[in-house]
């Protein structure tokens, strides 16, 4: 049918608007896709914008993370640098202060009033707070440089606390205190000599600010875990303090009249802290002021070492009745000139005989081919030409006879070279040395030999 042949006006307005209605979508339908296509291309561009953002920030960030590692490689590099010159400071500062001690005993003895031995004392407490000092900061350093790492094993508490014990139990007793002990025969995960360390800080601290009463050193089990507690009757700590007590220098007031609390720097707590979170201990205080103090260190428990014995340490040896070295013959191995001469003025006092190297050579010299033969050999560890005391005594041992017992007396602290010691069969002696501790150990080696 042909358009001529519709007469129905109505039927063709209806056509008609049919048709404008279908143009209309069809080009509502063709502006719909160039909006999606314009819509297309502006989310590519911001695509693209922030992909190149993203790269961009990434791009820094690397940056960032590189000039972080160089920097942590820098503090780190500070780090160790800083441990090995306190390590070879406090090496060069404790031979002159090894030396001082040497020299002030025979001071001592050559004073004829009341006043001036109160003089030498006075010297002498000075020095053993200068060691105390310089010893902690080289602590310090090298726990916070992370280059004292711990060295788990199953350590028994028992002869941990009476070999501390043995050390403070004197100063207590000067003070008129009791020291009492309430502990379990546990053994706990831990390293020995850090946490000896720790206990010996925490008792020292509890005696210095205890006047009256005395100190409870007691284990507590937890669980799977074990609790030891210190604690005192002294004037306690305000609640606002607890935390701080273990920041370095910090120190609470000290009790009245006591010269021996002059000796306290500050910094036994701040060591406490550190060697806890380096063994992964927990370390607490709760006090009341007036009322005393308890410290708690938390700790792991362990099976007992298959020998309890073998881990107990040897008692220091007290001055025997017979402490007579009169005629003995002394090997001294050592280059530090003024430890030369103030132990020649020791032995001579003490009517040693004694001969002097500096070296390893010197030392087998020393022998005249084994026509002199020492009674005990002292020696230092850092000697001439880059010789150790360690590798001196190899030799020694090497050509002597007969075993001689022998002190390896230095200022080296390092947990390998005592253990090192220990595998050679010879005693360890820390400088600065005091007179007294080594004429105890110096005749318990030799009657012990004998």
């Amino acid at each position: 049918m042909s358009l001529s042949d519709i007469d129905d006006v109505i039927r063709l307005q209806k056509i008609n608007a049919a048709l404008v209605d279908r143009v209309e979508q069809a080009m509502d339908q063709q502006r719909n896709a160039f909006s999606l296509f314009q819509t297309a291309i502006s989310l590519e561009g911001q695509v693209r914008r922030r992909t190149d953002e993203l790269t961009s920030a990434l791009h820094r960030l690397e940056e960032t993370n590189i000039e972080l590692a160089r920097q942590k490689d820098i503090s780190e590099r500070a780090n160790r640098s800083k441990t090995q010159f306190l390590a070879a400071a406090s090496h060069d500062i404790l031979q002159p202060l090894n030396a001082a001690q040497l020299t002030i005993s025979s001071l001592y003895d050559l004073q004829v009033s009341d006043q001036a031995r109160s003089m030498v004392d006075q010297v002498e407490r000075s020095l053993d707070t200068m060691n105390e000092l310089l010893r902690t900061l080289l602590d310090i350093s090298k726990l916070d440089a992370g280059v004292t790492t711990p060295r788990f094993a199953s350590v028994p508490i028992p002869p941990i606390l009476a070999s501390v014990l043995s050390d403070l139990r004197p100063i207590a007793q000067k003070k008129g205190l009791r020291l009492r002990v309430a502990v379990t025969n546990d053994c706990v995960y831990t390293d020995r000599l850090m946490l000896r360390r720790a206990l010996q800080n925490l008792i020292t601290n509890a005696i210095r600010y205890t006047d009256r009463g005395g100190v409870l050193i007691g284990t507590r089990r937890q669980g799977d875990s074990i609790s030891i507690e210190i604690i005192d009757t002294g004037a306690g700590i305000h609640e606002d303090q607890q935390e701080k007590i273990f920041e370095e220098f910090h120190r609470g007031p000290l009790p009245q009249g006591d010269a021996e609390h002059g000796t306290g720097l500050g910094l036994g707590l701040a060591i406490v802290r550190r060697l806890m979170t380096a063994l992964k201990h927990e370390v607490s205080v709760s006090s009341k002021p007036g009322k005393g103090s308890v410290f708690r260190i938390r700790a792991k428990r362990a099976d007992a070492p298959p020998s309890i014995a073998a881990t107990a340490p040897a008692p220091s040896p007290s001055i025997p009745a017979n402490a007579n070295l009169t005629g003995k013959k002394i090997l001294v191995i050592e280059n530090d000139p003024a430890v030369l001469e103030a132990m020649a003025g020791l032995l001579s006092k003490w009517g040693c005989y004694y001969r002097i190297a500096r070296s390893t050579p010197q030392a087998l010299e020393a022998l005249d081919n084994n026509s002199w033969l020492p009674d005990l050999i002292i020696a230092d560890h850092h000697l001439d030409f880059g010789h150790l005391g360690t590798d001196t005594l190899e030799r020694l041992f090497a050509v002597l006879p007969a075993r001689i017992p022998a002190i390896l007396a230095t200022a080296d602290a390092s947990q390998g070279l005592a253990e090192h010691a220990k595998a050679l069969g010879v005693e360890h002696l820390p400088k600065p040395v005091k007179p007294a501790q080594l004429r105890a150990l110096a005749t318990h080696l030799i009657n012990s030999g004998k």
